[in-house]
């Protein structure tokens, strides 16, 4: 799915990074522009950050990927291949 033609929405934004089991501030691309310019920082609201990913979806850090009640942020892509290779519980 690419997320600048097809936006997730807040909620599901929410949903997949409750998922990995990670906090918003660790999905974010802290290097970006906007991270800066918005003056988002580690004490930055989670709700706060996942607005400003939805308005700036290069924020997200990716990919993430998703299998059925698990998500893994696959940095390295390894993550993901372990994900995958587990049964999905939905």
């Amino acid at each position: 799915m690419n997320y600048y033609i097809d936006p997730l929405s807040e909620k599901k934004l929410e949903e997949l990074i409750r998922k990995t089991g990670l906090r918003p501030i660790d999905v974010v691309r802290k290097k970006e522009t906007e991270f800066k310019e918005l003056g988002l920082n580690d004490e930055t609201p989670d709700i706060e950050l996942i607005r400003a990913m939805f308005e700036h979806p290069n924020l997200l850090q990716r990919p993430i990927v998703e299998v059925g009640d698990k998500a893994v942020l696959a940095r390295p892509a390894e993550r993901a291949f372990e994900l995958l290779q587990k049964p999905a519980r939905k």
